[in-house]
């Protein structure tokens, strides 16, 4: 069953793992051969989990890449499912 508005992924990240972990985003960057900056915006929100961010999540333990790529998945299209479209109709196949 499809989520309400499911959280950005990074969110869970900057909330729930990086404190478990007691790590901050620069350290969390260099660990992962990431610049703070790219991980910042993920973090926050602003950007994509990226397939190779969540393997190299999976790699550090932190989760698997399947799941991170799901979630992001998931906040993707409740977004675009709520963001305005122009109207489109349904095709007819024979």
């Amino acid at each position: 069953m499809p989520m309400h508005n499911p959280p950005h992924p990074g969110e869970a990240l900057r909330e729930d793992v990086l404190p478990a972990i007691g790590m901050n985003v620069s350290s969390l960057a260099r660990h992962l051969g990431y610049s703070r900056g790219q991980l910042s915006t993920v973090l926050n929100g602003h950007a994509a989990i990226s397939a190779d961010l969540a393997y190299r999540l999976e790699l550090a333990g932190l989760g698997s890449a399947r799941q991170y790529l799901a979630e992001q998945a998931a906040y993707d299209l409740w977004q675009a499912a709520h963001r305005e479209h122009p109207p489109i109709e349904r095709l007819a196949f024979a």
